[in-house]
C-alpha cells in the first residue's frame, strides 16, 4: 500500500507563506506524478499543481501561478508546495496525491482520475 504524509499547514496571517510537504512511502511507481489538491468549505475539490518526478514539468492553476512553486526530492520521495503572498480565500484542506503503477508520467496531469493514492489532507487557514 501507498501512504502519503503531509505536512506544514496551519494558521497564517494574509500575506504570509507555509511550505507543504508530502513524503510518500510503499510501492510507488518509479516515474509518477505528483499533486496537490484543495478543498474549501462548501466547494468541491480542485486543482493546485503538479509535478512529474522523472523529468521535474510542473503544471500550476491559475490562481496558484505567480504565487506557489512545487519542487521534488526523488531521493526522498517527497514533494513540496511553497505557498507566498497567501489570501483568506487559499483557506481550505490541501491533499496530495500520487498516480499509481503501470504507466509512466512525463506530464503532470491535473485531472483528480489519474491519481490513485491520496493523503489525509493538512488544513490551511489564512485569516485576514
Amino acid at each position: 500500500q501507498v501512504q502519503l504524509v503531509e505536512s506544514g499547514g496551519g494558521l497564517v496571517q494574509a500575506g504570509g507563506s507555509l511550505r507543504l510537504s508530502c513524503a510518500a512511502s510503499g510501492r510507488t511507481s518509479s516515474r509518477p506524478a505528483m499533486g496537490w489538491f484543495r478543498q474549501a468549505p462548501g466547494k468541491a475539490r480542485e486543482f493546485v499543481a503538479a509535478i512529474t518526478w522523472s523529468n521535474a514539468n510542473t503544471n500550476y492553476a491559475d490562481s496558484a501561478k505567480g504565487r506557489c512553486t512545487i519542487s521534488r526530492d526523488n531521493a526522498k520521495n517527497t514533494v513540496y508546495l511553497q505557498m507566498n503572498s497567501l489570501k483568506p480565500e487559499d483557506t481550505a484542506v490541501y491533499s496530495c496525491a500520487i498516480t499509481g503503477s503501470g504507466r509512466d508520467y512525463y506530464s503532470p496531469s491535473s485531472i483528480p482520475a489519474d491519481y490513485n493514492y491520496w493523503g489525509q489532507g493538512t488544513q490551511v487557514t489564512v485569516s485576514s
